[in-house]
């Protein structure tokens, strides 16, 4: 079982920026693909970012250009750097870990980004 623990949301100003990191506890974590998701009030959870366990990314076409998923495998860490915020950005951000070859999916608790001026 691997836990995750999300920080970094708060609330920001339209134009503003945030850094979400999600740790995990495992000894394995470049095993691990990570990503990024978000569900608003009344919507469905949708994908935001995703990273490979060597560093290949993905986006949602909404994010594009304005955030960006990295992480460090010494730290056992994803991060979501998030740039340009607009109010539709805000919703409860949730870290994922997928364990390469298997059907093995761990997520986070959670973090909320509200942004709003």
């Amino acid at each position: 079982q691997v836990q995750l623990v999300e920080s970094g949301g708060g609330l920001v100003q339209p134009g503003g920026s945030l850094r979400l990191s999600c740790t995990a506890s495992t000894n394995t974590f470049s095993f691990y693909s990570m990503a990024w998701f978000r569900q608003a009030p009344g919507k469905q959870r949708e994908s935001v970012a995703s990273i490979s366990g060597t560093g290949s990314t993905t986006y949602a076409d909404s994010v594009k250009g304005r955030f960006t998923i990295s992480r460090d495998n010494a730290k056992n860490t994803v991060y979501l750097q998030m740039n340009s915020l607009r109010p539709e950005d805000t919703a409860v951000y949730y870290c994922l870990a997928k364990r390469l070859f298997t059907t093995d999916n761990y997520w986070g608790q959670g973090t909320q980004v509200t942004v709003s001026s």
